[in-house]
């Protein structure tokens, strides 16, 4: 029997939550608000992908019917932190800002939908599976509670450090001008 404090749980409450930090930047009207409300949404998506990396999906390969998910997911949390990165370095007067955290905010809806479905979700096939949820839940928390606190000793976040994204450097490029 699930309890409260299963890996799926631990991970909706996440989810949740951000969800919740997102409609609150949607209606904040300050710059200050909207950086602090930013730099919040980005330690929790950062502390959730590393649990979930760390912990969630390597438990999950190998037992799941459909291996493809964690390669999407993980793909998916290298897109999130190619954004988290250039919030944190960003500040809401920049150009894009706003617009960073709305692609970010929909990014990360479609990744929650492909893990919190009902039938063929990340979740359900970790739980038909039979991954111990509630020995899986445990070990998040308490990875989660070493990042929250390793974070805020730091005073910072670290870069994110992607998986699937290598071999490359991103650069701003000029605008083309039509002639």
């Amino acid at each position: 029997m699930a309890t409260n404090d299963n890996a799926v749980a631990l991970l909706k409450a996440d989810h949740r939550k951000v969800e919740e930090l997102f409609e609150a930047f949607e209606k904040a009207r300050t710059e200050d608000r909207k950086k602090a409300l930013v730099e919040q949404i980005c330690t929790e998506l950062m502390v959730h992908a590393t649990i979930e990396e760390e912990v969630f999906y390597p438990a999950c390969k190998g037992k799941i019917e459909d291996e493809d998910l964690l390669d999407e997911a993980y793909v998916e949390h290298d897109g999130a932190k190619v954004l988290i990165a250039e919030l944190l370095q960003g500040s809401p007067s920049h150009e894009f800002y706003d617009a960073k955290v709305k692609v970010l905010s929909e990014m990360i809806k479609h990744h929650v939908k492909e893990e919190e479905m009902r039938s063929e979700g990340l979740f359900a096939e970790a739980r038909d599976a039979g991954v111990d949820l509630d020995d899986l839940g445990e070990r998040l928390k308490t990875r989660k509670a070493q990042l929250l606190a390793k974070f805020k000793e730091a005073g910072k976040l670290p870069p994110p450090q992607t998986r699937s994204f290598t071999g490359h450097k991103l650069s701003q490029s000029e605008p083309v001008v039509a002639q």
